[in-house]
């Protein structure tokens, strides 16, 4: 259950919570053809709040509107301010943000003509996406029966409202057979990403990752590309089948919600020992450090409200 804000920013207003409606004929409601982020801002270690790689985030947002042909009425800048300005009303220290840009009512069928394009950022306090046993002991996957979309089928590299129900149905069918998350694979059969992250594999002490040929390009995935970088540790973007993941000494989840969640097993097979590997913790304490504002290096990822 979402924890009840003060405030949501709608169309350029904040407004109270109770009082942000649309209505039933919402063109997005119907068809989903919208665009959103997902933003989390921290309570760093000094006391000061920051929105981790804020202006990046907005950035996509913008990047899938376009490629859905969606005009956002609002300059970038005014929904940067908003993401900002909701937190200081909402008294959040810590939160995840969602801005959303949708198609309003007026023109029903699949050609939303001259709809309104409408923008909302709702916040929340929002803890460990995959559970904080997940984050300190790691999650099982379940390989499933739903293939991620073909770069013909869907734009992949967008964060489309509509993309999700693959994510959904895939969840759902992970937590129904008693998984945590569920991993997709191409139409190739290679590993592509779970329902909502990202996901590397640690082999001999190199780090590997799909890459970004038709899945999305994860935001926190880039982060952690850079610190393994920064860090010495071998990377290898390419794909990779069931097996290798089957066979990885260490496997682990990245995204905004999920943040870096250690996998311990997939489908059955034990990762490594069962337990969130060296490689693993050691990106995964130095992405904690990153966003709480302890890193002086990656202060430009940080904007403190």
């Amino acid at each position: 259950m979402v924890e009840k804000a003060k405030y949501i920013w709608l169309d350029g207003n904040f407004i109270p919570w109770d009082e942000a409606r649309v209505h039933l004929l919402t063109h997005t409601l119907h068809y989903g053809l919208g665009v959103f982020e997902g933003i989390r801002a921290y309570h760093c270690h000094d006391g000061r709040t920051a929105i981790f790689r804020l202006k990046e985030h907005i950035q996509r947002l913008y990047d899938s509107a376009h490629v859905m042909m969606m005009a956002i009425p609002f300059k970038a800048a005014a929904l940067e301010h908003a993401c900002t300005e909701i937190l200081r009303l909402n008294e959040q220290k810590e939160a995840y943000l969602r801005p959303l840009v949708f198609v309003g009512d007026g023109v029903m069928g699949l050609n939303p003509g001259t709809n309104p394009i409408r923008a909302t950022i709702i916040s929340w306090q929002w803890g460990a996406y995959l559970g904080d046993e997940g984050l300190t002991k790691g999650i099982r996957l379940k390989t499933s029966a739903y293939t991620r979309h073909h770069v013909r089928i869907m734009m992949t590299k967008t964060k489309t409202v509509g993309n999700y129900v693959n994510s959904i149905l895939a969840k759902r069918e992970a937590l129904a057979a008693g998984y945590d998350e569920a991993i997709l694979l191409d139409p190739e059969g290679y590993v592509s990403e779970a329902s909502g992250e990202n996901i590397f594999l640690v082999k001999n002490g190199v780090l590997r990752t799909p890459p970004l040929t038709s899945i999305l390009p994860g935001i926190t995935r880039d982060a952690i590309l850079t610190l393994t970088r920064d860090m010495g540790i071998p990377v290898e973007e390419g794909k990779f089948p069931l097996d290798d993941l089957y066979l990885a000494d260490e496997a682990f989840l990245t995204g905004t919600a999920a943040e870096v969640t250690p996998v311990r097993e997939v489908d059955g097979r034990i990762i490594g020992p069962g337990l969130p590997g060296p490689v693993t913790k050691k990106l995964q304490a130095a992405f904690f450090e990153v966003v709480k504002g302890q890193n002086p290096n990656y202060q430009g990822w940080l904007t403190y409200i």
